[in-house]
């Protein structure tokens, strides 16, 4: 079903094309006026317009021209019983996507309309694709056989069978974005696009715009119309990822599209409508947030209608060697290289370890190795300097072994080593986390480098 808007100064004509195309199933909204239809069309969402070329106030080519300038590429097809070559050349050079001369057969107007929304879906499912990052990576699935990954898989097809927002919880690794690609591909909206919006990579107002749009001139550097993820994504599906990182004022607007479906693109006042399933996901307590002020409570109960919580890499241990073999072969397959395996006392390295980084670190792992070593076999000796031990080594220090006189200086170190730990290395999340500059923390882990042995230091990583 499409909505049509027809545009036309006869009644007659009006309530003939009504009844033909509510026969196909279409919702028709009809116009004596050009001038308010072109207000509506403005301000609401269309599928496909019809217009009469000859009116009083504007006629048909002026009503082409204004919707097109106004940034809007609904298909229009023109109506006319003055047919001409000349004005025939005139409507499609403004954007008409076709012509029809009055007085015409019901079936050819219906066969024409179903054309034009035709090629509507395919424009915008071509817009959609490119601005997707719908890469091979992300339509990997979820691997694993064990029972932890099964029952997963059968919550998540639970999940997708309906249109709900759905709230995807975990730690950071677990593969909380190819949980939301399991769910769109088994909904009802597989046929349409999943576009993914990366919360935390951009600022509030660059966010803001990636998700609403924005009109010409609305900023700095907006030298044309764009249209946003919700308007890319309609009938589809929108991934939200790290939503906890959004900012307070944009989640209030974010909050509005949930409820009503409506949003205005930046630089403009005109409200559009969208029909978009939210898939979110963090790996925040976002109930903490609540409660700390940093999320908004009532956007969090909109979200978490459907939650999932992805089990970490130490919960199902015994997909690991399905998970080594996959990303193995991937290598393999996509760089050409040499098939490697893992011998059995590497594997019970791999499967012992606990994995703070979760699936995502043992990816790094198996792709280093492949590229590392120097036979088909990637060895115990080779991997076994890339695992964090459970505690710290060397110089760092384990609670309880504090130094007299120094207590204090030990557990700062300890909590803030655990911090980077916990946050994967990111100094900027680590820093936030414990209430402390950036340098500051900087300073202090370039002050125990220099302090540590050069065989014992600490392996911070950074980002």
């Amino acid at each position: 079903m499409a909505n049509i808007c027809v545009v036309d100064d006869k009644a007659l004509l009006r309530e003939s094309l009504s009844e033909t195309l509510a026969r196909e199933d279409h919702e028709v909204t009809t116009f004596a006026d050009p001038l308010e239809a072109l207000g509506q069309i403005k301000t609401n969402r269309f599928d496909a317009i019809l217009s009469d070329l000859k009116m009083p106030r504007m006629d048909g080519l002026t009503l082409i021209r204004e919707v097109r300038t106004a940034g809007i590429d609904t298909p229009i097809i023109m109506m006319t019983a003055f047919a001409s070559v000349s004005t025939a050349v005139e409507a499609m050079r403004l954007g008409a996507f076709d012509y029809i001369q009055k007085p015409f057969e019901a079936d050819a107007l219906t066969v024409l309309v179903e054309r034009a929304l035709e090629h509507a879906r395919l424009r915008c499912d071509n817009e959609a694709l490119r601005t997707s990052v719908d890469d091979l990576g992300r339509r990997r699935t979820l691997i694993g056989s064990g029972t932890t990954l099964t029952d997963l898989r059968e919550r998540l097809d639970r999940v997708a069978a309906g249109h709900d927002t759905v709230l995807i919880v975990g730690e950071s690794g677990t593969g909380k974005e190819l949980a939301a690609w399991h769910v769109h591909r088994a909904s009802p909206r597989t046929d349409r696009p999943m576009l993914c919006l990366n919360c935390a990579a951009l600022s509030a107002n660059l966010l803001e715009s990636e998700l609403f749009g924005h009109e010409r001139g609305a900023f700095t550097g907006a030298d044309r119309m764009r249209k946003g993820r919700f308007e890319l994504a309609h009938r589809g599906t929108l991934l939200l990822d790290e939503i906890s990182e959004m900012a307070l004022p944009l989640q209030a607007k974010l909050l509005r599209v949930l409820q009503e479906g409506e949003f205005e693109r930046v630089g403009s006042s005109a409200t559009r409508r969208a029909d978009v399933r939210i898939i979110a996901t963090t790996n925040r307590n976002l109930e903490e947030w609540v409660a700390h002020k940093k999320f908004r409570e009532d956007l969090y109960y909109r979200l978490n209608v459907l939650p999932v919580s992805m089990p970490p890499l130490r919960d199902h241990p015994e997909d690991i060697p399905e998970l080594v073999e996959y990303f193995l072969r991937d290598v393999s397959v996509r760089h050409g290289g040499k098939r490697v395996h893992v011998t059995p006392k590497a594997m019970k390295l791999l499967t012992d370890y606990a994995w703070p980084g979760n699936i995502r670190e043992l990816e790094n792992i198996c792709r280093r190795g492949a590229t590392l070593c120097t036979t088909d076999a990637i060895e115990a000796e080779l991997i076994e300097p890339w695992l964090r031990p459970a505690e710290p080594r060397g110089n760092g220090l384990a609670f309880g072994q504090l130094r007299e006189g120094r207590m204090l200086e030990d557990l700062q170190r300890q909590l803030i080593e655990r911090t980077l730990a916990q946050y994967g290395g990111h100094r900027v999340k680590t820093a936030r986390a414990l209430g402390m500059g950036v340098r500051t923390l900087g300073m202090k882990i370039k002050q125990w480098r220099e302090e540590a042995d050069q065989t014992q230091q600490l392996a911070f990583a950074t980002t």
